[in-house]
């Protein structure tokens, strides 16, 4: 994988949206008994502020859920389908406490909590030629997480996909199995969503602690933050990351 590229099929749905990007290598994602406690503290943290998000009892009206319950409603999708920022503010809001699973997913899950943003990471040596954003054309092999069977992109899903298919459905809704990060997995591409202008905001900032937290836990320097927009789709991999 050489770079990312958001596909003009992807600007004509959403000409003001905001893709930040990020790139680490060298990472060593295996479960960590000496930070346990303090990735279980990370996200307990990160529990409560999500609670800034969700300010009205009912939850499909907190603005963070809202927005993006409407930018879901832009592009044909799976039914259920929902941002995976919604999915952990949903557990956050039943009060269910977030346990450590490993350390890199416990990192941008703490981030997608504190900062209100869908956040994805994906295994880079597990892509397949480069990773786009676009437009579904239908019937991109995809098998999900956990599953066996192949579901395949509908025609007009928005999808993450490379050489081989789907790597993520309806934005960062569910990953495929076959570049989904494990304990072995080492260099890594980071990506972030964000609609508006507030969210652009909080991602620019949500990106930078995640840099923080990448060298903090792992002790290796990420790649600069890459803000692709219309005017500037592509980041590419830097040579000497």
């Amino acid at each position: 994988m050489k770079q990312v590229t958001i596909d003009p099929s992807f600007w004509e749905l959403f000409p003001d949206v905001q893709i930040n990007i990020l790139f680490a290598n060298g990472i060593d994602n295996h479960d960590n008994e000496d930070t346990y406690s303090e990735r279980k503290k990370l996200l307990a943290d990160a529990t409560h502020e999500a609670d800034k998000f969700l300010t009205n009892e009912t939850f499909r009206l907190n603005p963070v859920v809202d927005q993006w319950r409407k930018t879901f409603q832009q592009f044909k999708k799976k039914k259920g389908a929902r941002s995976s920022v919604e999915a952990l503010l949903k557990r956050a809001n039943q009060g269910r406490q977030f346990e450590p699973i490993e350390p890199l997913v416990d990192v941008y899950n703490s981030i997608s909590l504190s900062y209100g943003v869908p956040v994805g990471i994906e295994d880079r040596n597990k892509i397949a030629g480069d990773l786009h954003l676009g437009v579904a054309k239908g019937g991109e092999e995809f098998r999900p997480v956990g599953a066996e069977d192949d579901e395949p992109a509908l025609e007009g899903e928005v999808i993450y996909y490379d050489d081989e298919g789907a790597v993520c459905r309806c934005l960062n809704w569910r990953e495929a199995q076959r570049t989904m990060l494990t304990q072995d997995s080492q260099d890594v591409v980071a990506v972030m969503e964000a609609t508006n202008s507030e969210q652009i905001e909080r991602a620019n900032e949500a990106m930078e602690k995640l840099s923080e937290l990448i060298n903090h836990y792992f002790g290796v320097e990420a790649s600069k933050v890459y803000h692709l927009t219309k005017e500037h789709p592509v980041a590419e991999v830097p040579e000497n990351l």
